[in-house]
């Protein structure tokens, strides 16, 4: 197949947050094989294609065949300049609405929506401690109990969570009941997947 042929083919970067731009790793950097969940070193000089870049975060191509998820952090590995809204968290009152929109910055890389509108938040609780910090404790799903992204996702929710000016702890709960079903998901979500 021609690279045209691939140009073609490629989804319009303007949905789903869809770049299907090559790259070329400029240092060693770690990533996370999607949907697997296992953590490997893509060496300096690999290259790839962008195939989405959502919540800050690369989902590539690589050229050994393997679909990788590069943290946004990570971005100058790809050449790419790290989103400044990744390092410093806006001071602002926590609450369950707040941490609701932390959380829609989060996306599992095999799909591009958000956790929170695919339903996956059960619950969130801001508690205050006596040292007048906060903990934030979030009850969430997965799409697939064997979702080999569940530990990811978890990371991503905490990592983010746990930036937010006054927060000293973070408390992510994996939860199955009731199972995760595409009724949880909004309209926008739906819409955005084709089940609308």
């Amino acid at each position: 197949m021609s690279d045209e042929h691939i140009q073609d083919q490629a989804p319009d970067a303007s949905k789903s947050g869809s770049r299907w731009e090559e790259v070329t790793f400029v240092r060693d950097c770690d990533a996370i094989i999607i949907p697997d969940g296992f953590r490997i070193r893509v060496p300096q000089g690999t290259q790839g294609v962008i195939n989405q870049l959502l919540g800050g975060n690369y989902t590539i191509r690589v050229d050994t065949g393997y679909l990788v998820r590069i943290d946004g952090p990570d971005a100058d590995a790809i050449g790419k300049e790290i989103d400044p809204a990744l390092l410093d968290a806006e001071d602002a009152e926590i609450d369950e609405d707040r941490v609701l929109e932390v959380l829609t910055s989060c996306y599992d890389p095999e799909i591009p929506v958000n956790i929170v509108d695919l339903g996956l938040i059960y619950g969130c609780d801001v508690v205050e401690l006596e040292d007048g910090s906060v903990r934030i404790d979030v009850q969430m799903t997965l799409t697939a109990p064997g979702c080999g992204m569940g530990q990811v996702l978890k990371d991503d929710v905490e990592r983010r969570l746990i930036r937010l000016p006054g927060v000293s702890a973070t408390e992510v709960e994996l939860v199955f009941d009731p199972p995760w079903s595409m009724e949880r998901m909004s309209e926008e979500a739906r819409l955005e997947l084709g089940f609308g």
